[in-house]
Parts: structure tokens; C-alpha cells; sequence
């Protein structure tokens, strides 16, 4: 087991390697924009400091690993107002298997409002509009690997589609949670949207004859998923029967832009009520963001949690983000 743990972890470090060492040259140069897009209020409020914070069916976005820590079974619904209109909503679910581990599945839908075609002829407006939308959906599973240490993985169907042509693949994400033994200090690590090109086709890239038969298909290029390695820690410098604080700390690098990082804080008062802060650093617009959110019992196995968050981008709009779930 210890072997296959130095593989794996050698294996994160290489991608990781791979990705930091192209990246500066690749601002901005990767497609399905939507998958970084941040999912669950509790972990926005946190500043998205989440890969060693996770624990429940938002796991499937932020880390695997963290389905481990789920005991019964818990979904999570959250919707996100982003930018421009375009609005995103995400379901997940993850359930104990006994002993067998957790299993988690999850399903991401981002789309926006109509937009007017144009051509080079029509340049204001054919009287036609288009539509374009994109999907994610995931099966995951994590199990133990020993009393400190959980190991999770996840395999997603990435889907785009824009007017009538369309893109499709598969992508994978491998997560591992560890606690140190050290007071509550654990750390996290993340690594998610390992996979091949993704590409369009459609018919609006056949060349037609006269006749209107197809003679040959326009080529597009391939476009890369955006792979990023998260690696973080978390610690609770207060946890009593009435009061916990929480603070974490998270390295992000993704495969188009620079290394980024993350810094965020929860105060839990009496395992029901949450305040929670936290700031992004090195993003072209975000940085402060804030969230709460409440947990009370529903009956005397399921239990709602509601939270929100909001998140400043700075010259453009802020975002709102609205979390439901229930464990049960």
C-alpha cells in the first residue's frame, strides 16, 4: 500500500510539474471555462480554500477524497448567478456503501439566454439566434485506505454544445485526504480534469456542393480540458462543545494561467450556525468573499443545511451563490 501511495503521489507531482511548467504561455488557451467554475456556498465563503476542508457530496468537484468522511448519505443542490446572465446549477449525491467505501455522483448544467446570430454579410443581426450550453456529469467513489488517510476518484462526461455543432469527453479526477496525527491539522490534495481534447462537429462545418451535398468537413482544432492541482491544509484552532474555528490554506495551479492561492476561515457556534470568510490571491477579479449558512434537524435522521455566499469580482458583477442540502 505504501508503494502504491509514493506512485500516486509522484504520479500528481509529475502532471502538476507538467502543467506549471507550460502554463505561462498558455493564458487563457483551454476550453469547458465552465468546470472552473466553483460549486457549494460553504466553500465559496472559504475563498474555495476547500481540497483538505470537503466533505460531502461536493466532493465529486473539489476533491474525491473528502466522499469518505460522508456517514449516512447527503445531496446538495446549488445554483450560481455568474456573470452575463449565465446561470449554473449543480446536483450531488454521495452514499455509504458499509464498509465498501462511498459511492458520489453529480451533475453540472451551466446555460445562458439566446444570443443573435450574425454573420460577416449580416453583421447586425440575421433575425435568427443561437444557444449554447455546456454539461459535466461525474461518478466518483472514496474509501479509507487506512485511519488517516482517504483515497478518492472520479470519472466525468464533459459536453459542450454551441448552436449545432458539439464537443464531448471523458475526464478524471484523483484526490487524496490525509490526517496528519498532529491536533486536527490534515491536508488535501487534488488533481482534476485529466483527459484527452475535446473537439467539435457538427453539421454547420460541412462544405457543401452546389447541390447541397457535403463534399468535405471544415477542420477545427482540439481544445484541452482545464487541468488543475490543488494541494492544501486545514486546522481548527478552537473546537469545544459549543465553538469551532477553522482555517485553511490552498495552492492552486492550473494548466492556463498562473499559480493562485487561496486563504479562508469558518466559525461554527453549537454544530448548527456558520459564519465564514475568505480571500483569493494572484485572479484578475476576484479576491474577498463572505458566506454563512444554518443546519437544523429535519425528523430525527435527516438534517437540512442552507448556506449562501457571495464573492466580489471586482469590476464586474459580484456573484451569488445559493447551497441546499440534506444528510440523512
Amino acid at each position: 500500500m505504501k508503494k502504491t501511495l509514493i506512485i500516486f503521489a509522484a504520479l500528481l507531482l509529475a502532471v502538476a510539474s507538467l502543467s506549471m511548467a507550460a502554463s505561462d504561455q498558455r493564458v487563457g488557451s483551454v476550453g469547458a471555462q465552465f468546470l472552473k467554475i466553483g460549486v457549494g456556498s460553504r466553500y465559496q465563503g472559504l475563498g474555495e480554500a476547500s481540497v483538505a476542508v470537503v466533505n460531502d457530496a461536493y466532493s465529486m468537484y473539489w476533491n474525491p477524497a473528502g466522499l469518505a468522511s460522508i456517514e449516512g448519505s447527503n445531496v446538495t443542490f446549488t445554483n450560481v448567478n455568474w456573470i452575463t446572465d449565465v446561470s449554473l446549477n449543480y446536483i450531488g449525491f454521495g452514499t455509504r456503501l458499509g464498509d465498501q467505501g462511498v459511492l458520489g455522483l453529480s451533475a453540472t448544467l451551466l446555460t445562458m439566454g439566446d444570443m443573435e446570430m450574425t454573420t460577416i454579410d449580416q453583421p447586425n443581426g440575421t433575425g435568427q439566434n443561437f444557444s449554447a450550453s455546456s454539461m459535466a456529469l461525474s461518478v466518483g467513489y472514496a474509501r479509507m485506505l487506512t485511519t488517516r488517510l482517504a483515497f478518492g476518484v472520479a470519472a466525468k462526461y464533459v459536453y459542450e454544445r454551441i448552436y449545432k455543432e458539439s464537443a464531448g469527453g471523458i475526464a478524471f479526477d484523483f484526490g487524496t485526504q490525509l490526517q496528519t496525527g498532529f491536533r486536527s491539522l490534515r491536508i488535501g490534495m487534488d488533481i482534476s480534469n485529466m483527459g484527452s481534447q475535446l473537439k467539435f462537429a457538427g453539421p454547420d462545418l460541412d462544405v457543401l456542393s452546389g447541390n447541397g451535398t457535403p463534399q468535405s468537413v471544415l477542420a477545427v482544432d482540439g481544445y484541452d480540458l482545464p487541468l488543475t492541482f490543488r494541494l492544501g491544509m486545514a486546522y481548527d484552532f478552537v473546537d469545544n462543545e459549543h465553538h469551532r474555528l477553522t482555517a485553511a490554506l490552498e495552492a492552486k495551479h492550473p494548466n492556463d494561467n498562473e499559480q493562485q492561492a487561496s486563504l479562508g476561515s469558518e466559525y461554527c457556534y453549537d454544530g448548527k450556525y456558520f459564519l465564514r470568510g475568505g480571500y483569493k490571491f494572484n485572479y484578475d477579479e476576484q479576491g474577498l468573499t463572505l458566506g454563512g449558512g444554518i443546519q437544523a434537524p429535519l425528523g430525527q435522521q435527516t438534517k437540512l443545511c442552507i448556506d449562501y455566499a457571495w464573492s466580489d469580482f471586482g469590476r464586474l458583477e459580484s456573484v451569488h451563490r445559493f447551497s441546499l442540502g440534506f444528510n440523512f
